[in-house]
């Protein structure tokens, strides 16, 4: 095998790690907002975890943050806490970074 397919290989392996941690990264933190979500309405528990995984199902509707924000901001709207939509978005922002955090410690 010649160094060009060697290099071509090693640089698709470190793609395909890198979507893989983007992808871990996104499903931690959608949790974390779910969870975040479902104590500021309430939901307590098991049903905590359900809703942190209905959640997470949300972001396989379309590309991008918008789906799991539109789900998120609905619940909360439909269970009167009154959240702006500013609010909602920083606190996926951060838990994005908190979700690599926590991968970062294994």
């Amino acid at each position: 095998m010649s160094g060009f397919d060697d290099r071509e290989r090693a640089a698709e392996n470190k793609k395909a790690r890198e979507e893989e941690l983007t992808f871990k990264k996104v499903a931690r933190r959608n949790k974390l907002f779910g969870l975040w979500a479902a104590d500021l309405m309430g939901i307590k528990g098991e049903a905590a975890e359900a809703y942190a995984k209905e959640v997470i199902a949300a972001d396989l509707e379309s590309a991008g943050d918008d789906d799991v924000f539109r789900k998120v901001e609905g619940d909360l709207k439909k269970k009167g806490v009154d959240m702006s939509e500013h609010r909602i978005r920083r606190r996926m922002e951060e838990l994005l970074v908190e979700a690599e955090r926590q991968l970062a410690k294994g």
